[in-house]
């Protein structure tokens, strides 16, 4: 199964440090592609173009696209870095919940798996 790694991004799409400078050169992330699949890898903007922290509802939405492209491509394996909580400064508690209903195909931190469900994956 062919693996994408999840990371944060910025809409600028400048892949300059933490989980997006490794996608960009590990995964194949394009500068310029701030959302979705590019490469290997697969954006979810924690900030905006000007590089400003995004608010938690409009993470929420990118996030909420991307749960529907991973249920739409069962034959890919998504390998979900904590987006977020980095450079963006959220904490997990903050962002784990997002990600509360993932399909199966995608691996979560072990942090968010404690902190949804009690370690029960929904998907």
């Amino acid at each position: 199964m062919k693996k994408i790694f999840v990371f944060g991004s910025n809409l600028a799409g400048r892949h300059g440090k933490g989980s997006a400078l490794h996608a960009k050169k590990y995964y194949g992330a394009k500068n310029g592609v701030g959302f979705g699949r590019t490469g290997n890898a697969y954006a979810i903007p924690t900030k905006g173009h000007d590089l400003k922290v995004l608010p938690l509802g409009i993470i929420l939405s990118y996030v909420q696209f991307f749960l529907l492209y991973a249920e739409n491509h069962p034959e890919l394996e998504f390998i979900v870095v904590a987006i977020g909580t980095g450079l963006a400064g959220y904490s997990h508690e903050q962002i784990a919940p997002m990600f509360r209903y993932a399909p199966p195909n995608c691996e979560l931190p072990p942090e968010w798996i404690r902190i949804n469900n009690n370690g029960k994956h929904t998907g």
